[in-house]
């Protein structure tokens, strides 16, 4: 039986820049798979954007142990992306790492060529890489920064999907990672929670079209997790409360998340497109 977490945070810490690094976070969040695999993505390949850390490589692990091959697209993350091919080769799967910029709908075409050659089709797609950055006041967002928002966490998640559909089949499934901010907002992420209000359209208008070619269409909207990108947005006093306002008190972890991911890229959802799943620590949002 799995213990409760207790009700707590983490040190107060703060990176430079971002993307954050997985492999300076205290403590480390954790990825691994809490369950024996059991075949369901078995054959299956799977291309995962920001595949290197944070929700992105529990992902990986967990579709490695289910039996999937795994293409990790990721900016820069050169060690965490080696340690998340690590993890992945160790589960058995065969792991391919492609470094770029997914708002470069050349390089989103790249990739997937690159995903294609190297495994002979594409069968699940994770949109999943993110940025975002805290303003206090919404006239300090400028207009490059909208623009670079809004490039990477929705422009990305469309690139992407128009470049994989080609090599897409019947029984394929997209998901796409957007968050509790597209239905409560956030006062001080006020250019990425539009991005993720985006992505839950995008969502439910793509699945509308791609019904009839069986080929379903998800999302899974996390609450705050403990990912890189927290210590990279925040100052050190905010990242030691993070988590701590939800119903459950505190951070959730990213093999907490994963498991939605699963569920929808594999066959225990076949009836299931158009849809939200919401790990988010308690909070009663609309779907």
């Amino acid at each position: 039986m799995l213990k409760r977490k207790a009700k707590s945070g983490q040190p107060p810490q703060h990176q430079d820049r971002q993307p954050g690094r997985e492999s300076k976070m205290m403590p480390q969040p954790e990825f691994e798979p809490r369950f024996a695999g059991s075949g369901r993505l078995e054959g299956k390949t799977a291309l995962v954007t920001g595949g290197d850390s944070g929700i992105g490589r529990a992902v990986s692990v967990l579709f490695a142990r289910e039996g999937a091959n795994i293409a990790i697209v990721y900016l820069e993350e050169d060690k965490d992306a080696a340690d998340t091919m690590a993890l992945v080769e160790t589960e058995g799967a065969t792991c391919l790492l492609i470094k770029g910029d997914i708002g470069s709908n050349k390089f989103c075409a790249e990739a997937v060529e690159r995903t294609v050659k190297k495994f002979g089709g594409l069968d699940v797609l994770v949109n999943n890489a993110a940025e975002q950055h805290e303003h206090e006041e919404v006239e300090e967002i400028d207009e490059a920064q909208l623009a670079r928002t809004f490039r990477t966490n929705f422009y990305g998640y469309v690139f992407m999907t128009q470049a994989a559909l080609p090599h897409m089949q019947e029984g394929a499934a997209i998901i796409n990672t957007a968050s509790i901010t597209a239905y409560r907002g956030h006062p001080t992420l006020v250019d990425y929670s539009a991005t993720k209000g985006a992505i839950v359209t995008f969502t439910r208008s793509l699945s509308s079209q791609l019904a009839d070619k069986g080929i379903r269409v998800n999302a899974v909207a996390p609450g705050p997790i403990w990912t890189p990108l927290i210590p990279a947005s925040f100052d050190a006093d905010s990242v030691a409360e993070f988590g701590k306002d939800t119903p459950l008190g505190r951070a959730g972890q990213p093999n907490e998340v994963a498991p939605c991911h699963l569920f929808l890229a594999c066959e225990d959802s076949s009836y299931v497109t158009g849809q939200v799943l919401h790990p988010n620590g308690g909070e009663m949002v609309g779907s």
